[in-house]
């Protein structure tokens, strides 16, 4: 191909990903999504000097929670090759451009992975899922001990059958957390399926991180789960301030869990958001109303904005980069 070529459709990739962006955001936000208008009704009601300091610390709260995964990704990424901090700001927002019209979000690590040289960025897949893998883990942990004490709350399961569902549990948590720290191991359990020992420069990389390592992106993870959940409780908060603390904390939790373990399209995904959280919070309060809006507010506020702010980016991708 061409280097005029090479150009052309450079640019059309570019202009394809921003339409596809601004028209999903659009169908979505503008034709679809009633939740913002209840939002707005339900906040009527409070003081509005409330809503206003309330919303903006949820804004804030979402500059440091993609901040944190922006610090994440350049420690990663340091193994393949040294980004700057704004580099990694850069790609983590184009990546959530590319999530929203994906299937489980599966395009952000194309989006994100753009922006590193073109021959780190089949490795840089691999460096981003050890992030993903922590990430996990402290959603698992933290979901699957919520759930246990929401069962034990509010199902009124069989004292033997929840005993054993809180065994398989531990024990799970337990073969995950050491999955985790010691992910060379898995690779070396990886290096021995034949068929994909032809794929093992790239998934190596995944081997390269020592304990130490793991632990610091263990902890940008556990901070950003303590962001967005603490995100979910301020809004929550502000439309239901009668909700008992713990009980709602706890049912956050478990709501965050339960998305996390569902396949997604995250413009698509709003129903089901809503879907989930309507049902799982009947539990303890029957203003359903207040709980879409306040999910949806989230939702918006999360992985909407931030997308329309990453598809200022779009046009910094380099397709046809053949630097090492």
């Amino acid at each position: 191909m061409t280097a005029s070529a090479k150009k052309i459709l450079s640019y059309l990739l570019k202009a394809s990903i921003l339409v596809l962006t601004v028209l999903f955001v659009y169908n979505k936000l503008l034709t679809k999504n009633d939740s913002l208008q209840q939002f707005k009704q339900l906040t009527s009601a409070i003081g509005h000097n409330q809503v206003i300091y309330t919303m903006v610390v949820v804004v804030l709260l979402m500059v440091v929670n993609w901040l944190l995964e922006s610090f994440k990704w350049q420690y990663l990424a340091k193994k393949l090759t040294p980004i700057s901090i704004w580099q990694a700001v850069e790609a983590v927002f184009c990546g959530l451009s590319w999530a929203i019209f994906t299937p489980n979000r599966i395009g952000e690590y194309g989006g994100r992975v753009m922006f590193l040289p073109n021959r780190k960025r089949i490795h840089g897949i691999f460096a981003m899922a050890v992030g993903a893998f922590a990430q996990n883990v402290i959603t698992n942990l933290v979901g699957i001990l919520a759930t246990l004490w929401f069962i034990w709350n509010f199902l009124n399961w069989n004292i033997w059958l929840f005993t054993g569902v809180a065994v398989l549990s531990i024990a799970f948590l337990t073969l995950f957390l050491m999955l985790y720290f010691n992910i060379s191991t898995l690779v070396s359990w990886l290096d021995k399926i034949s068929f994909l020992k032809k794929f093992r420069r790239f998934f190596d990389i995944m081997g390269r991180y020592d304990k130490r390592e793991l632990f610091t992106v263990f902890g940008y993870s556990l901070a950003r789960f303590f962001v967005f959940s603490f995100q979910y409780y301020l809004v929550i908060n502000l439309l239901l301030p009668g909700l008992p603390f713990f009980s709602m904390i706890m049912t956050v939790l478990v709501f965050i869990f339960i998305q996390s373990a569902m396949p997604s399209l995250d413009l698509l995904d709003i129903g089901v958001r809503s879907f989930t959280a309507m049902h799982l919070f009947l539990y303890i309060t029957n203003q359903q109303i207040a709980i879409i809006a306040a999910v949806s507010s989230i939702w918006l506020i999360n992985l909407i904005i931030p997308a329309i702010i990453g598809s200022v980016f779009v046009f910094k991708l380099r397709f046809f980069d053949r630097t090492a």
